[in-house]
């Protein structure tokens, strides 16, 4: 239906335009009425400033309907960049460059997994160091890379040192930085064996997001080590 309105529109400024650039019949009656007087030499009824002054008219009609014309055309055009060809073009630059993205996040994840698979431990944290550039908000490349760290090199502390990065390297969202924070907790407790550090995790937890299931979790834990 829209596209319809603004065909219709289209053809009746089109016929504008055309109907503007043609001289009128009554204007080319009034220029050869001033051109016979004005050759004869005779006006006997004073009738040349009376036709001098219609032609005028008329001339100034033509003006303003140009200027109508101009605006009417001009409207148009705007409208529909405005409404369609702006939106447009947003949404393909923002699919172009989300698609992009998503396609080098997917494919990175993949080579990262099979690399798992194939115990190419070294490459596979690379590839998933891609995947978390291709998507910065996306946790799971650096749950990934703790995950090797910590079960196949066997070295909690670069994990450690992964999640720390994570965390800090991003604004997250609540739900993901309470996962870092539950993270580093465990892995303190559980591989470094240093549970003031766990504590100092699960009591951030509980400073930054207080009435939430994080903050009820983590104290949850707390007090099953004696600690509160």
């Amino acid at each position: 239906m829209k596209w319809l309105i603004y065909l219709v529109l289209t053809v009746c400024i089109i016929g504008g335009w055309i109907f503007y650039s043609l001289p009128s019949q009554e204007t080319k009656d009034l220029e050869a009425k001033i051109a016979a007087l004005e050759n004869s030499g005779m006006d006997e009824n004073n009738e040349l400033p009376k036709l001098k002054s219609r032609l005028e008219s008329q001339a100034n009609e033509k003006i303003f309907s140009g200027i109508l014309l101009t605006f009417l055309t001009a409207g148009l055009v705007g409208t529909v960049v405005v409404i369609d060809v702006l939106p447009m073009l947003a949404h393909k630059a923002t699919h172009s460059v989300y698609d992009s993205g998503a396609q080098v996040e997917e494919d990175a994840m993949h080579a990262a997994r099979s690399k798992v698979a194939q115990g190419d431990y070294v490459g596979a944290i690379e590839s998933f160091r891609e995947a978390a550039k291709a998507d910065p908000l996306n946790r799971m490349p650096w749950v990934e890379i703790a995950k090797i760290q910590r079960e196949n090199l066997e070295d909690p502390n670069a994990a450690i040192q992964t999640i720390r990065y994570a965390l800090e390297s991003q604004e997250w969202e609540i739900n993901n930085a309470a996962y870092f924070l539950f993270r580093l907790a465990e892995l303190y407790d559980e591989d470094a064996g240093d549970r003031m550090s766990a504590t100092t995790m699960l009591q951030q937890v509980i400073d930054q997001f207080p009435e939430t299931r994080h903050s009820a979790n983590a104290r949850h834990k707390l007090h099953e080590w004696g600690l509160l």
